[in-house]
């Protein structure tokens, strides 16, 4: 469904209003927690590359600000060539126990074979939501934009600005886990995963080609700051979203996302039903995801 035009006066409005504070920096604005070596800022710190050197020294990158909905973008390059095992990923996740997730995971492959665009979801530490797509370009000759937007009615997935997949909430309605309470910080991660990434782990990993890079550039938080578990703020523009008509897709964007979903997708959690619990097709299954 087509938002209605003042809804999408409004939101031009706003993202106006924050445009300039949207962009952050990586040196300045994100910690390096694991193998921090691995790590290195250019550009004044608006560049990073992540390094994986062996199978358990990677790197991982994350913010230093918690939110709660927002969105959040980086330009990302992956591992050229014979990339298999590797794993690099852009996301979002609170810590603890019954933790949410919202992933970007790109799974590397042989040289001349396409990564594998992972996306899942898990809500109070249940995932098992697995959306896989190959890429129609090629995510190593240069950047593309990849963008996690998470509001409480919807989570969208964009890559290059053109939606790929949506998790809406159907909690209140359907009983759908969805996550709404939990503050999350940004993370981007490299690590070595050849015990099942590629090609389910039959293709393992060329160590002679090691350090395995991928570069960053820019990064974009459009977040509602929050560091306290059900207790955050809702009037930040994400928090505002259902009051903004900005809860579903425009038809453009739902046109791109079905011919995305139809053509290069290939992998659906609701069409295996080894994935399902009990044998049970997930409920969301059966509700519109647009």
């Amino acid at each position: 469904m087509k938002m209605g035009s003042s809804g999408a006066l409004l939101l031009v409005a706003v993202a106006a209003a924050v445009a300039g504070l949207a962009t952050a920096n990586f040196r300045d604005d994100c910690d390096i927690p694991w193998e921090p070596q691995n790590a290195w800022f250019s550009n004044d710190g608006n560049d990073l590359s992540l390094k994986l050197v062996t199978n358990y020294s990677g790197c991982m990158l994350r913010t230093k600000k918690q939110f709660v909905y927002g969105t959040v973008s980086t330009l990302i390059q992956l591992v050229p060539g014979n990339s298999a095992g590797t794993v690099t990923t852009y996301y979002a996740s609170s810590v603890g126990d019954n933790h949410d997730e919202i992933d970007f995971e790109f799974l590397g492959n042989e040289t001349g074979q396409p990564y594998t665009i992972h996306t899942n979801i898990y809500a109070n530490g249940v995932g098992k939501k697995e959306m896989q797509f190959k890429p129609w370009f090629d995510p190593t000759s240069g950047y593309h934009n990849y963008t996690i937007s998470w509001s409480p009615c919807m989570i969208v997935w964009y890559v290059d600005s053109v939606p790929i997949r949506v998790f809406r909430n159907y909690e209140t309605s359907h009983g759908v886990a969805f996550p709404t309470r939990r503050p999350m910080y940004a993370y981007s991660s490299i690590w070595a995963a050849e015990d099942w990434a590629t090609q389910g782990g039959r293709v393992k990993t060329d160590w002679s080609k090691a350090p395995f890079v991928a570069n960053y550039h820019g990064i974009n938080l459009d977040i509602c700051e929050c560091y306290s578990y059900g207790g955050c703020s809702t009037s930040c523009p994400a928090a505002a979203a259902p009051y903004m008509g900005a809860c579903q897709l425009s038809y453009a964007e739902l046109g791109r996302m079905q011919w995305i979903q139809g053509t290069y997708r290939i992998y659906d959690y609701c069409a295996d039903p080894k994935q399902w619990d009990n044998g049970q097709r997930p409920v969301e299954c059966g509700l519109p995801q647009k």
